[in-house]
This record gives structure tokens, sequence and C-alpha cells, in this order.
């Protein structure tokens, strides 16, 4: 077995990354620490990064088709890492799971209607529905020692209020929920019963810890219930998501010919060649690499868990099922959201997602992206203590 090293450091200055070169625009700063965006600070893989030479290599870069081993490649991975038997004609090519998301709502629902979402959650779900003309709907996420729970009681009153679609976050972020079988079974249910289209994004549906297992939500209804939209994408896993490339899974035919026929009249449809090829060496070649990577990232989990338990006690990492995404609870450090944000721009000088960003539910927390080398968070753990201890 091959061993990866995911302690190089890869200086990412002036190479229009959103993370660094784009912090200005989000922090009104560019001299942070940047732990913000969700990509990671790891090399692509090796065999993706060889796969995309090799494409280049060609020196003709026009439009390219799908073909047979894109499809083989989706289905092998489903299978691989979900136990999941998906048909060929189910998977659709879009260049990402947000796009996929807002394509969703203007297909499945009419301007002015509501849809259904779960705060707090990350921001494009807000904007997908209401730059869409839509209204949100909120069933909002409770907080229940440490971990967040579904409010079903509410979900169900919600449901029967003459909603069409709900965007449904699986695994959770920022939360780091991975639902249970017995909670998506719930989710699938309530929507079979109210005849609500669900969108369920499963960007992160690869990245869970050891102990965690992620169902699709299509897997859990066995095929009884197929009102069902499901995003994938090796982006997040794999390190890939600048070559916009995902698998949207449809096995409802009506529901999926909505999707395709706004996909085509868009111009969505034409593949990334460098994409298609990151994907098919992502999905072909991924599966020592993702593990071993997961083992680091639940370390860094570890290493920063154990950093604010001894140094900020007031700064509380809620564990992680999932993903490399840290959801810190700040409230107990006295500060208001403005004053949070200050605290660790203006003078931690490390850049974290804003937790008011994420809707109802967020104040009072920041996130944090761990998926980077271990000596990058480091750093900015010693600049967040520095920063706290200096207010002493």
């Amino acid at each position: 077995m091959k061993k990866y090293c995911f302690d190089e450091i890869v200086n990412r200055t002036n190479t229009d990354s959103q993370k660094y070169d784009g912090q200005e625009n989000y922090f009104g700063s560019c001299n942070l620490l940047p732990m913000w965006v969700a990509d990671m600070d790891f090399k692509t893989p090796p065999f993706i990064v060889d796969a995309v030479k090799r494409r280049a290599s060609h020196e003709i870069y026009g439009y390219n088709v799908l073909t047979e081993k894109y499809y083989k490649a989706v289905k092998r991975w489903m299978k691989l890492r979900h136990d999941w038997d998906i048909d060929e004609e189910w998977i659709v090519f879009t260049p990402g799971v947000i796009p996929a998301l807002t394509i969703s709502v203007m297909v499945y629902t009419d301007p002015g209607e509501k849809v259904l979402l779960q705060s707090p959650v990350y921001p494009p779900f807000f904007t997908s529905i209401t730059e869409s003309g839509r209204e949100v709907l909120n069933n909002q996420l409770k907080l229940v020692n440490e971990s967040y729970q579904i409010d079903f009681d509410d979900l169900e009153e919600k449901a029967a209020s003459g909603v069409r679609l709900m965007l449904f976050c699986s695994p959770h972020n920022p939360a780091a929920r991975v639902w249970s079988k017995e909670e998506i079974e719930k989710v699938t249910d309530i929507c079979r019963r109210y005849g609500i289209v669900l969108v369920s994004d499963e960007i992160h549906s690869d990245m869970v810890h050891e102990g965690c297992i992620h169902t699709p939500a299509l897997k859990v209804t066995g095929g009884e219930f197929d009102k069902i939209v499901t995003c994938m994408s090796p982006s997040k896993t794999f390190n890939v998501a600048g070559l916009a490339t995902s698998a949207i899974i449809i096995s409802n035919e009506e529901l999926r010919e909505k999707f395709c026929s706004m996909v085509r009249n868009i111009h969505l449809h034409n593949v990334n060649i460098f994409g298609l090829s990151a994907l098919e060496a992502a999905y072909n070649n991924g599966e020592e690499w993702l593990d071993q990577l997961m083992v680091y990232i639940y370390d860094n989990y570890i290493y920063a868990d154990d950093f604010f338990n001894r140094h900020i006690k007031d700064i509380k990492v809620l564990k992680p099922e999932a993903t490399y995404l840290l959801w810190l609870d700040c409230r107990e450090t006295g500060m208001g959201d403005e004053e949070l944000e200050n605290f660790f721009v203006e003078e931690a000088c490390v850049g974290l997602n804003r937790g008011t960003d994420y809707g109802p539910g967020g104040e009072g927390f920041m996130r944090m992206n761990i998926g980077c080398p271990r000596p990058l968070l480091t750093e900015a753990l010693e600049k967040i203590k520095e920063a706290w201890d200096s207010r002493k």
C-alpha cells in the first residue's frame, strides 16, 4: 500500500485562489491565515494530476462529450463507497452541486413558492432559493448535547403547508452530522406523504469519519419513494472543485427529464475536459488516498479539540462525524457576532467563516476549515491563542 504524505505546505497565493487571493473581498484584509472556503490545502492526488496532465498533453481543448468511462466511474464509486447500485441512465452531468440546487429550485417549484431547508446550513442553500424568486421556509435544527438534531414535529408542520421542494444537506455542512438511516427514513417519509421533491446534497458523503456510515437518501427508500435528486461530486473529496464536474443522480424519469431540459436550456451540459479526466481518475483509483486522508483529518480534529480544551475552554469544538470542517461554539466567550468576527480577523489574523452566514442558529458560531497540513493548523491555533491571551 502506498503511503501518502499530507504534511507538505504548498504556497497558494497568486494562483487566483478564492481561499487565499479572494480573502480581501470577504474579510477586508489580505493578510490572514485563511481557514474558511471549503477546499483543502493538500495537493490534489497524484493519480488525478497525472490524468489531467495526460489530457492536457493532447493540446486541443475543444468541446467534449460524456463517454461510458464517466458513467462507469460514477457507478463504480457509488457501489464501492456506499454499497449503492445505480443505473447509468440515472446519472446527469452538471458543472457543480450548487448549480444543481438552483436548477432543482427552478424546475420543481414556481416563483413565490416556499422551499424547505434546515439552518444553520451553508449559504448557497439560501441564495439558490431567494435569488430564484422563491421563499425560504426554515426547519431549524436543534442543538442537543452538542449535536444537531432534526425537529421532526416542526418539519411535519411545515411540510403540510404546501411545500413542493426540500433542500437536504447530508452529511450536513456546517454541523458535520452524518444523518442516520432512521433519520433519513423519517425525512423521506414526510416528503413522500406530502408530495415534496427532496434534493439531497451529498457532496460530503465520501468524507465520513470512522464509525459513521453515510446512506444515500434514494438508497434508503429502496425506490418506493423516488422523488429524490441526489447531488454527488469528487470536488470536496479529492480537492478538485475548480474542475467543475459533478454527477446528479435522478431515478425518477419525469424529474430527470425536467432537470435535463433546464441543463440543456442554459447550456450547462458541456463537459469540462479536465474535470472529466479528474472524476474518472478519482473514482477509479482514489480509495487508498481517501482512507489515509480521512485519518489525517480526524487527527487534525483531535489536535484542535485538545488545543481549545487546554488553552481556550470558552471555545468548544462540536465533534464532527464527517467533512474537514469544524463548527466552533464560541457563545461562552461573551462576544457578540460582530466582536467575534473582529477577534478572529483583526486580533488573531485568522480567517474563519462567520456563523451568521449560515442562517438562524449560526449566531455565536464560527466555521473552521482543518483540511490542511498540521503545521498550518498549528499556526492558526497559536495565533488564536495569542490573541485570546492578549485580552486577559
